[in-house]
């Protein structure tokens, strides 16, 4: 069974490519935009101090920014998911390029997050991606993320967030908030993968979808392989963005509600169910 096929995507992708009224926020690196296979995609950028076309292609910024934003809109039949090509990219990179080469995850601080949050939920967003580790965490900079994660709940903005990749049990200013859908990776086979953050509010109001051997866009033309939960995260926000194309009419609450609980059990383990983005789509229908 492939990746789509395991988290019920592939039927969904089978009915369209999305509709370019949907906005998906990448708060994340620079984007290679002129890759061929982002050619034809509609990527807006927000002004930020980081720049949201790359300057440096060996970056580990400019090549997570790359590969996530393939996940989400490259051209269907490229070698990354294309999971809602038709859809609109708002671009508000985050990460710099003058990080160390050997540093496996971008990070950012949570002055630096709750900013770029507010600024995408402000220019139209429906669903935020958030494949980002924090650092220098502070009471403060805490304040301020709960701040812009509210702010997005109040405008009706959904928010996917990585879990994170510490092998840890326990929460975050992020995976704690209740607007927030924490995802967590799993195999090929969805079974949990080694090194993903667990925890309760995870559990409770989480998803898992595949973060294992990802393929997706490089910043060259050969296809890069990438994993752990910040490539698990886009399955779970094209998913999203498909079924609002598929259901404009549906509120925030509904599209999260489908997702979140569609074909899942009762709630009472650290590690949250599969993505299952076809139940969620029949739940829909059925409303």
């Amino acid at each position: 069974m492939g990746l789509l096929e395991l988290v019920g995507l592939s039927p969904l992708m089978s009915r369209g490519q999305g509709r370019r009224e949907v906005a998906v926020a990448l708060v994340d690196g620079p984007v290679a935009r002129d890759h061929p296979d982002l050619a034809q995609s509609a990527i807006r950028e927000l002004p930020a101090d980081v720049r949201g076309a790359c300057s440096r292609r060996e970056s580990v910024a400019c090549m997570h920014g790359t590969f996530v934003a393939g996940m989400l809109v490259a051209r269907r039949g490229s070698q990354a998911p294309a999971i809602c090509p038709g859809c609109t990219l708002i671009l508000r990179p985050i990460f710099p390029e003058n990080t160390k080469n050997n540093q496996t995850m971008p990070s950012a601080s949570p002055e630096e997050l709750a900013t770029a949050i507010t600024e995408t939920v402000g220019a139209g967003a429906n669903v935020v991606n958030l494949s980002a580790a924090l650092v220098n965490a502070s009471s403060r900079g805490g304040r301020q993320l709960q701040q812009a994660l509210d702010y997005a709940a109040q405008r009706n903005v959904l928010v996917v967030a990585a879990a994170g990749n510490q092998g840890t049990v326990g929460s975050s200013v992020i995976t704690r908030h209740p607007w927030v859908i924490p995802v967590t990776a799993c195999d090929s086979q969805g079974r949990p993968a080694a090194g993903s953050n667990l925890g309760s509010s995870i559990g409770r109001q989480g998803l898992s979808a595949p973060g294992e051997n990802i393929t997706s866009l490089s910043t060259d033309s050969q296809p890069r392989t990438f994993g752990g939960t910040s490539a698990a995260a886009p399955f779970v926000t094209g998913a999203i963005a498909l079924l609002w194309s598929e259901f404009p009419g549906a509120s925030a609450a509904q599209i999260k509600l489908a997702v979140t609980q569609a074909g899942s059990r009762a709630r009472t383990s650290l590690v949250p169910p599969l993505l299952n983005a076809w139940a969620a789509y029949q739940t829909l229908s059925s409303n």
